[in-house]
This record gives C-alpha cells, structure tokens and sequence, in this order.
C-alpha cells in the first residue's frame, strides 16, 4: 500500500485530506515557505507519516512530533508499512493531550 492508495480509500469514505502538504515555518521573524512536507494531513487534525523501513526508532517518532509541534496539531500516526502484519507498524504520537 502507498500514499495513493490510502489518499484513495479516504477519498471512498469522504474523508477530508491533503496529501503533500507544504508546512510554512516561521523562524527569527523570517518565513520559510518549505519548512517540511507533511506526507498526509486528515480533516487538518491528523498527521500521517509514511515509511517503509527496517525497524521505527526514535528518530522517526521525534520527526513526527517535531511536525505536530511546528503545525499546532495534536495527533499524528506513524505507519511502517515494512511490517508483516500492519497493525504493528502503528504507532500513535500526541502533542500536549
């Protein structure tokens, strides 16, 4: 499964997202207009990031984080698509909830 597919299925259930999504950071007074590009955003209240690697450390939960911090958001999903079963390759990040 990839990002078309899943932006596909959301669009079956008439899920509101945006897909590749160019975040604006302001840093020191000064815009930045491609901060970070967010993989898949839900309803603006989720963030999706995709990756299909060996083993999720740490490094990727930080990004996630990072992304909800730099947005407002609260909750995003981190989706390891590398997993033999997908269930595990969920985690669940949260922003100040």
């Amino acid at each position: 499964m990839n990002e078309n597919i899943i932006c596909y299925e959301l669009s079956k259930q008439n899920i509101p997202y945006e897909n590749q999504v160019k975040v604006l950071i302001w840093y020191d007074n000064k815009k930045f207009e491609n901060g970070f590009r967010a993989d898949i955003i839900i309803d603006n209240k989720v963030i999706i990031e995709l990756k299909s690697i060996e083993k999720l450390n740490d490094v990727h939960k930080k990004q996630l984080l990072t992304y909800l911090k730099l947005t407002g958001l609260k909750l995003g999903l981190l989706l390891n698509f590398n997993e033999t079963l997908l269930k595990n390759g969920i985690v669940r990040i949260v922003n100040n909830l």
